[in-house]
């Protein structure tokens, strides 16, 4: 059966979002790495396993996800009216449109207003978010908001205990924002940080006037059993966040 998060954020009733896990698959290849519930089809997975576990998945949702090709990015896709797929992050004015980006570390940002006439889901890895996805997604999204407020929800991504990352990424954010220096704490290596996608994920948000922000409290990396982490298994599937209006 397949294990997902369901968020936990005041959206609308026609709003529906889930993340998945790991959890409920068919894909066991390389030692487990893909176990079981692995739905990339660019990690070398078994590809008859892939579509079978997205077989399992289309079975609850009004249509296919819309599979964007992710390239760490800044470039958000309306997938309504585009037949695009390079992008990182999925928005919708349409029912029944599946927006959808794969994880395993970074951070899947789930948007919807509050009127539940827009839908959105950001794929916000650390460059992602630096170059500013979340802003130019919200940025979009915005064009069609007209009664309501814009709501998020972070969904799982590597804790702050376990992203170490180096001063480059440190500088990328603090150039922008002074106040991302509290998003840091040092490492034990020289010139190395931890960092709070969280919370770097918050500041950004705040930026752009959306302070109903939910979630941002499980981490991929420290638990195996259930999340994909990329950090710590090298070779490993990915996980999907998806949302849509009913």
């Amino acid at each position: 059966m397949i294990d997902w998060i369901v968020p936990d954020w005041p959206s609308p009733g026609n709003v529906k979002a889930v993340v998945t896990t790991r959890q409920g698959g068919v894909s066991q290849n390389i030692a487990g790495a893909y176990a079981s519930f692995n739905l990339a089809t660019h990690v070398n997975d078994n590809p008859d396993a892939v579509l079978q576990n997205r077989a399992r998945l289309r079975r609850y949702l009004p249509a296919e996800p819309y599979w964007l090709t992710q390239v760490h990015g800044t470039r958000p896709i309306w997938v309504d009216t585009s037949n695009e797929r390079e992008g990182d992050a999925a928005i919708s004015r349409n029912r029944g449109i599946v927006c959808a980006i794969l994880v395993a570390d970074c951070l899947p940002v789930l948007l919807c207003d509050t009127a539940g006439s827009v839908v959105a889901v950001v794929h916000a890895g650390w460059r992602g978010l630096a170059g500013g996805i979340v802003e130019n997604t919200i940025r979009e999204m915005r064009k069609y908001v007209s009664g309501g407020q814009i709501i998020a929800w972070l969904g799982p991504a590597i804790g702050p205990g376990y992203f170490e990352v180096g001063e480059e990424v440190r500088a990328a954010f603090v150039a922008y924002n002074r106040q991302a220096a509290g998003a840091f704490v040092p490492a034990k290596e020289k010139d190395k940080w931890y960092a709070n996608l969280f919370d770097l994920a918050r500041q950004r948000l705040a930026g752009t006037g959306v302070d109903q922000v939910y979630g941002g409290d499980v981490c991929t990396f420290s638990d195996a059993r259930r999340f994909y982490s990329y950090r710590r298994d090298g070779v490993t599937g990915r996980m999907a966040g998806l949302v849509w209006l009913a």
